[in-house]
Order: structure tokens, then sequence, then C-alpha cells
């Protein structure tokens, strides 16, 4: 059977693809249902793999070789959220990668605050769903020792469905060395609020320490180490580690 470009249909649904967008953004992107856009990307990821269409290139064939890394953070926050986002993204293409941004879903404008908090979850868990790498800013966020309990979240949620989870932090330092002892008792160090700083000599609570390749940079010395590995054909998993750039 000859090879064929993609229909005009085809092309769209697979350019909303290639940004990270999830299957209901796609949908309501284009007017149709979640089900119809998932048997029409069914349909193409079929005809591709037999060969039967042949862009030049497919959308969805750069996305089948380059992997795609959720770029977790409290910097969906900054006041240059969305600039900061596509720098993100230019930096992973700059490496051949794919980068997801949380802020890339448009919010249905008809939503009431509550049910737009909603919607934005399950677009984020849906985008950490369809990644094959966890990228996290997990720099101290509203107070010393303690990243953004959203991003810890979504750590959490990639390690236990088994994806590779990197993270970045600006220092070294110690969470030992960053909280501020207002006592010391048998077992340690306490803070202000009367809580024991744990101290295992690890820059971030162990929970995570354990869960995240863990680099002393910023987001492109992060992206550099993933593409390190990634070229040397060894796995991107692994905790506890650190690696300074």
């Amino acid at each position: 059977m000859p090879k064929r470009n993609p229909t005009k249909s085809q092309r769209a649904v697979m350019e909303l693809l290639d940004q990270g967008l999830p299957v209901e953004q796609i949908a309501n992107s284009l007017g149709k249902s979640a089900l119809a856009v998932k048997k029409q990307l069914n349909r193409i990821k079929r005809r591709v793999r037999e060969g039967r269409i042949a862009p030049s290139p497919l959308p969805i064939e750069r996305a089948a070789n380059e992997p795609r890394i959720y770029l977790a953070g409290f910097d969906v926050f900054r006041r240059d959220a969305k600039e900061h986002g596509e720098h993100l993204k230019q930096l992973c293409r700059d490496r051949g990668f794919i980068g997801l941004y949380p802020l890339d879903g448009q919010v249905p404008s008809s939503l009431q605050t509550q049910d737009a908090a909603r919607w934005i979850y399950a677009a984020n868990i849906e985008l950490i769903r369809s990644a094959d790498i966890v990228m996290a800013n997990l720099d101290d966020f509203r107070g010393s020792g303690e990243p953004d309990s959203g991003t810890a979240f979504e750590v959490g949620f990639a390690a236990a469905l088994g994806k590779p989870v990197w993270a970045y932090r600006s220092n070294e330092g110690t969470l030992a060395q960053r909280v501020e002892a207002a006592a010391t008792g048998s077992n340690g160090a306490y803070c202000a609020g009367g809580y024991l700083i744990e101290d295992f000599g690890l820059s971030v609570n162990l929970m995570l320490a354990c869960s995240a390749q863990l680099v002393v940079g910023g987001p492109a010395a992060c992206l550099d180490a993933i593409r390190s590995k990634v070229d040397e054909g060894t796995p991107v998993f692994g905790g506890l580690g650190l690696a300074k750039r």
C-alpha cells in the first residue's frame, strides 16, 4: 500500500499532541469528544507502525523518539510564569527533549474557582502520565528547607508510576544547614515550631532525596545530566545521587 501524507485533521491532532497536551485538552481545542480523539490517535499510531503514513517528519514520530519531560516546580507561580515555561521548553528542545509545562493547557473560562482547580489537577496528572521523565525544581519555596508541596506531590506520583525522577537545587546545603535551629535535644536540633530538623546529610526531605536523582545547579544543568545518561544508554532512574554542575 502506498504511503501518504496525513490529512488536515490528522495533522491538527498530531501537532497538539506534539505540544504535550493531554487527550482531554486536544479534544477541547478541536471541539471533539475525548473518546473520538483517542480513537483517532490509535488509528494514526497504527498506520504509522504499518508504514501507511509518511509525513516529513511526523510529529508523532518525533514524540516517539524524543523523551517527554514533565517540568515540575513552583515556577508556575512566577510573575513571568508563561515566559519562563517557554524558556524551559526551549532548553528541552535544545537537548532533543519535549518539555511538558503545567501551564500549557488553557483552563476553560466557564469553570468556577474550585472546578478550575480540579481541571488543572486532572490536566497535570495526565501530563505526568504521558511523560517519560519528571524533572523537578526542588529549591526552597516559601520557607527554608521546604520545596513546593505541589511539586513534592508530583514527584511522589511519578515515583509511584515508576517514572525516572530528576531534580535540581541551586546549592548543595543540607537541611540541617539551612533550617535555623531554635533548640537542641537528645535527638538533635529543633526548629522554632518545635519540630526535629532531620539530619541525614541530605539537602531535602529523605522521601524526595531517595526518589530523585538530584543535580546541584539549574534546569539546564539537570537536562544536560539527563541527556548524558540517555546518550550513554544507562538507566535514568535512581535516588540519593548528587551531581554538581
